[in-house]
């Protein structure tokens, strides 16, 4: 399989309720520095490369951060108040190490294989079987956004796509509107 399928095949995380169990399973089964990266996906909507190398002097103690994605070389803005305290917490723990995600040894990042297996973990903990890797992160964090402000313009920018119905695809709404436009539609 390629990795343009893999991508397809994931699916953003559509109830709060499994949101709050990825949460704990990753705190309870996996580590703080797991769910870590699954607060920071997806409050951020970064890709999970751009996530694994970020270090701490860049984040730590910031609300606000600026983030120059690996993709397009664009910078982002990342606001980060809502997982602040969390997140400043959990690098108070780290020691030996620049990176925010370090691997066992400390001297690299963990890989997105690592992160990948981690985040499958989690999900078989807590019965999610949908289309959970690490590309989840990003997707969750764009159809969260796209239900609650409905401004797909926005959304687009953010996730720097180059067409509306990109976006739209990409986090699964059009799927979802047919369906339900589908199950009440009536003559």
């Amino acid at each position: 399989m390629n990795k343009q399928n893999e991508i397809k095949d994931v699916q953003p995380i559509r109830s709060l309720e499994k949101i709050e169990d990825m949460k704990w399973s990753l705190k309870k089964w996996c580590s703080e520095r797991d769910y870590i990266l699954f607060l920071l996906g997806i409050n951020s909507g970064l890709r999970v490369g751009d996530l694994l190398k970020i270090k701490t002097s860049e984040i730590q103690g910031k609300k606000v951060v600026s983030l120059r994605e690996g993709k397009t070389g664009k910078r982002r803005t990342i606001h980060l108040g809502n997982i602040y305290d969390e997140l400043n917490a959990y690098i108070g723990t780290l020691e030996g190490t620049e990176w925010l995600f370090p691997s066992r040894k400390g001297q690299n990042p963990i890989s997105r294989v690592q992160a990948y297996r981690q985040l499958q973990k989690a999900a078989q903990m807590v019965d999610i079987s949908v289309g959970i890797g690490t590309h989840t992160l990003r997707k969750t964090f764009g159809y969260w956004h796209y239900k609650q402000f409905r401004d797909i313009a926005e959304l687009q920018n953010i996730l720097n796509h180059t067409h509306p119905n990109v976006t739209l695809r990409y986090i699964g709404i059009t799927d979802e509107q047919i369906e339900s436009n589908l199950k009440t539609f009536r003559l």
